[in-house]
């Protein structure tokens, strides 16, 4: 994602244009999209810490207050970064040479991800085992252990599995799904995939821009979730896969059809009111008192209200950036090259200062704040810190000096300059 959506006209394009994207065309507002996306990653993480939900870490505060909030993001936050992640691999994709595309991203994914599991990672977990499971050891005596895949870190329920990727699945899963993009386009040639865009393009109007996709995952999250959950361990996390793989494709057959954009645009305040209104409604359905949760009606129900809430909300937040953030601007530059280094470190420093903080009994709200401003303060630390060491870019995700200076002019050349997250 990121620098991937390059061009000379940076105006919303109006709708006597071309039902196709031009290549010189770049999509500002996708970039604004992301950025968006993984600020409220930051402020979502945060609330794990201190909702209900099960968490690496939790407050002695935690309960289900601030559960309506995690529900306002939970259901469609994920599916949108990867919606935006294949709109930006469709793009890039479409002016790779052969082979180049899948070596670009294998190089921006894996690197940063595999040194996240060795070095970011371990803290949130030693965080973990320490206050879940009473560990003693000293850090060095953990990692040993971490390395060594010890399995036997274990509560009641579970015992995790060693070395871990913990936020960082999202990574290993874009790649997996670029992965299989790569070998589809091989299959089926380019020629194919810009047809099947141009057919979904066609089909995603009106009423069925909206309620076939809400079915689908309706049926997906009735089907498959009662029996494979959430996992995010990649080989048995159908589910999402499901969900996450469909979205992520639809993003890479939609990126070039301005139409999709367009129609997401037109219907975006319809589309925002059905988001609300599932929000309110999934709320009251997490609210039902568990000893009333028999029975399969109220799983089916919340199936529906959930995936109203999941695709609205990704249809309104395309429409209201295509309609608004088409774009450029100096901080969308800057925040470009920063964000996908800051959703690298950003869990392991909530973590880290949620523990440190603990102790010292700060009221909830307060500490939440600190907690935020902290892990932003220090993610752009980390970042300003690495992108001027040039062998650390590569391991935190930050594109080659020539993509991601802030001063830089806006960007004209035809072939994307960065690689999309």
């Amino acid at each position: 994602m990121g620098n991937a959506m390059h061009g000379r006209d940076r105006s919303i394009p109006t709708p006597a244009s071309s039902s196709s994207l031009a290549d010189t065309q770049r999509l500002y507002f996708l970039d604004w999209m992301r950025i968006g996306a993984f600020g409220v990653l930051v402020c979502f993480h945060t609330g794990l810490y201190y909702g209900p939900w099960d968490w690496h870490v939790k407050s002695a505060h935690a309960g289900t207050a601030v559960e309506p909030l995690l529900l306002l993001t939970s259901p469609w936050r994920m599916s949108l970064l990867f919606l935006i992640s294949g709109a930006a691999s469709g793009l890039l994709l479409g002016n790779a040479p052969d082979g180049r595309f899948l070596r670009e991203r294998s190089t921006r994914l894996l690197v940063p991800l595999l040194f996240g599991m060795l070095v970011l990672v371990p803290p949130q977990t030693f965080c973990e085992v320490a206050e879940k499971m009473a560990y003693q050891g000293s850090y060095g005596q953990f990692m040993g252990r971490y390395l060594a895949a010890d399995p036997g870190f274990c509560t009641d329920t579970h015992c995790l599995a060693l070395p871990a990727w913990n936020h960082l699945w999202f990574v290993a899963y874009l790649w997996v799904y670029t992965l299989v993009l790569s070998v589809l386009v091989a299959i089926a040639g380019r020629d194919r995939l810009a047809a099947a865009g141009q057919w979904l393009g066609g089909v995603l109007t009106g009423w069925r821009a909206v309620l076939p996709p809400i079915v689908a995952l309706a049926l997906a999250r009735a089907i498959l979730h009662p029996r494979f959950g959430d996992t995010h361990a990649l080989v048995d996390d159908w589910y999402n896969h499901a969900v996450y793989f469909s979205v992520f494709l639809v993003g890479v057959l939609v990126a070039r059809q301005q139409r999709f954009w367009e129609e997401a645009s037109r219907l975006r305040f319809v589309t925002l009111a059905l988001a609300l209104g599932g929000w309110a409604l999934l709320v009251c359905l997490h609210a039902v008192p568990e000893a009333s949760r028999q029975g399969d009606h109220l799983a089916l129900a919340t199936a529906c209200v959930r995936s109203v809430q999941q695709w609205c909300a990704i249809l309104t937040v395309c429409g209201f950036g295509y309609r608004h953030l088409n774009r450029d601007a100096r901080a969308r530059r800057y925040l470009t090259g920063a964000v996908f280094c800051v959703y690298i470190v950003h869990q392991t420093l909530i973590v880290v200062v949620a523990t440190v903080l603990k102790p010292l009994r700060i009221p909830p709200v307060t500490e939440a704040s600190v907690i935020i401003v902290l892990t932003f303060v220090g993610s752009f630390a980390l970042f300003e810190a690495a992108r001027r060491l040039a062998p650390l870019r590569p391991f935190l995700g930050i594109a080659p000096v020539r993509t991601t200076r802030a001063d830089a002019p806006p960007d004209t050349g035809r072939r994307p300059a960065g690689v999309a997250k």
